[in-house]
């Protein structure tokens, strides 16, 4: 079986294809593209699937991030994993950005717990919990800084940070702890990886953590006229 993978949560625009019989990447394109997800995405698609030499249809699961990271970035991620799994008559899975960062963590420093921490901006973090063997011992969270200092506690010696975040949680402490990567989203392979082991068969959906900003522009609304 032939995977796809996507990511388009953070500044980077990702596609590989993943052959299940070879246990192997066989095509993968990464463009930091910061934002524009959606006019790149499918471009990067089509180059993917032609690096692999192989027919679209050929593809079996889709994987995708779904988060947190850039509201639109992660939309047009799951949209476009939806519509191929449609088309394609395959499954399609929804791997989150700290399970996929994480993920890239043991593979870097291996039996070790592992604090996954992304920049969220204004003064929060998205944050979760791993244990050495990889399980997940919280939940997804965003919390701020000095709330997620409380959560590690003393006990932290043997503790990994990941994710873009790493160097404010290492700021804040009197020990830095080891850090396996300071990048808002895992890696490709990653997100292959575990889409590939993953059982889920619910359609992916966005990770939000944090409710959409949206307010009236008051200074644009017209006074309702009535009638005497």
């Amino acid at each position: 079986m032939k995977l796809l993978a996507l990511d388009t949560a953070a500044n980077l625009c990702s596609a590989a294809i993943f052959d299940a019989k070879r246990g192997m990447m066989i095509a993968q394109i990464s463009e930091d593209i910061g934002k524009g997800h959606a006019e790149r995405l499918m471009a990067i698609i089509e180059q993917a699937v032609a690096d692999a030499d192989i027919a679209i249809n050929e593809i079996g699961k889709v994987v995708t991030s779904i988060g947190p990271g850039s509201f639109t970035g992660v939309r047009v991620g799951v949209a476009t994993a939806r519509g191929l799994a449609l088309a394609l008559k395959c499954p399609a899975i929804g791997i989150s950005t700290l399970e996929a960062l994480a993920y890239d963590a043991r593979r870097i420093l291996a039996e070790r717990p592992v604090l996954i921490a992304i920049d969220a901006r204004r003064d929060e973090l998205y944050a979760q919990f791993f244990a050495k063997d990889g399980t997940a011992t919280s939940e997804p969270m965003i919390a701020t800084l000095p709330a997620i200092i409380d959560q590690i506690g003393d006990d932290k010696s043997d503790l990994v940070l990941s994710g873009s975040a790493s160097p404010l949680i290492n700021a804040a402490l009197d020990h830095p702890l080891d850090v396996a990567s300071t990048m808002a989203t895992g890696t490709i392979y990653a997100f292959a990886q575990l889409g590939m082991l993953s059982q889920d068969e619910s359609l992916p959906r966005p990770l939000y953590l944090r409710g959409l900003d949206v307010k009236p522009q008051q200074g644009f609304v017209l006074k309702r006229q009535v009638a005497e």
